[in-house]
């Protein structure tokens, strides 16, 4: 491939994957309501884009569960309960669109049947890499007292470890899920007026049961630690 050809081709994907953006963000936002009919024309001149690149981005979103078509409505914007919320482009487009304080629960529970048992498997199948990857994520949330960023940093770096950590293939995948939800829970705690609990201690003690191979303990210590999450950010 030339060197115009390339550029030619890597503008294409830049033009395909803002209008994928700029739709869905309208559908997130309410622009595009629930059951309404996209009129195609209109969005094109919205969205300042071609037929083709149009009809690329409502596959892709079609594929994500935002849109459907039928040959009586055409293309529409499907129900919120059909999105594909375990998609990371979805659950990234809903986070910045705000999301309520039912949503955290319910991520709250998803979270309490995941991670104690993750937390139980890792202290039973934890390899020494690891052990390493949550000693560093501790390391770093110990010394967080003043910058909050890196104390979110921290944070995501532990929940992701853990879940890798216990060696399941499907567990290990649902960081793309909790870790995105648990940066935007995080913010908001510290962003609040109240004083937070700093999180090393409980997290220390994953660790340690992790460590031990204590597999009642860390399920058990994990479960305290997202007690302590809910008090936070009931």
């Amino acid at each position: 491939m030339s060197r115009s050809e390339h550029t030619a081709s890597s503008s294409g994907h830049g033009v395909h994957h803002e209008a994928v953006e700029a739709l869905a963000k309208r559908i997130v936002k309410g622009t595009y309501g629930e059951g309404d009919s996209l009129v195609m024309p209109d969005v094109m001149t919205q969205l300042d884009v071609t037929q083709t690149v149009l009809r690329e981005a409502v596959k892709v979103l079609t594929m994500k569960g935002l849109l459907d078509t039928d040959k009586e409505r055409g293309t529409f914007v499907r129900p919120r309960d059909d999105w594909n919320l375990l998609d990371s482009d979805v659950l990234r487009w809903k986070l910045a669109a705000g999301v309520s304080s039912d949503f955290f629960a319910d991520v709250l529970e998803l979270r309490r049947s995941i991670e104690p048992a993750a937390a139980a498997l890792a202290a039973e199948r934890r390899t020494d890499e690891d052990l390493a990857a949550l000693d560093t994520a501790l390391g770093a949330m110990a010394t967080t007292d003043t910058d909050p960023a890196l104390r979110i940093r921290a944070d995501a770096s532990f929940h992701t470890a853990l879940l890798i950590a216990s060696n399941n293939r499907f567990y290990a995948q649902m960081h793309r899920v909790i870790v995105p939800i648990l940066v935007q829970r995080d913010r908001a705690v510290l962003a609040g007026d109240g004083a937070s609990e700093h999180p090393h201690a409980a997290h220390a003690a994953v660790v340690e049961a992790v460590r031990n191979r204590d597999v009642d303990g860390a399920y058990m210590a994990m479960l305290e630690l997202l007690d302590l999450s809910a008090r936070e950010h009931p």
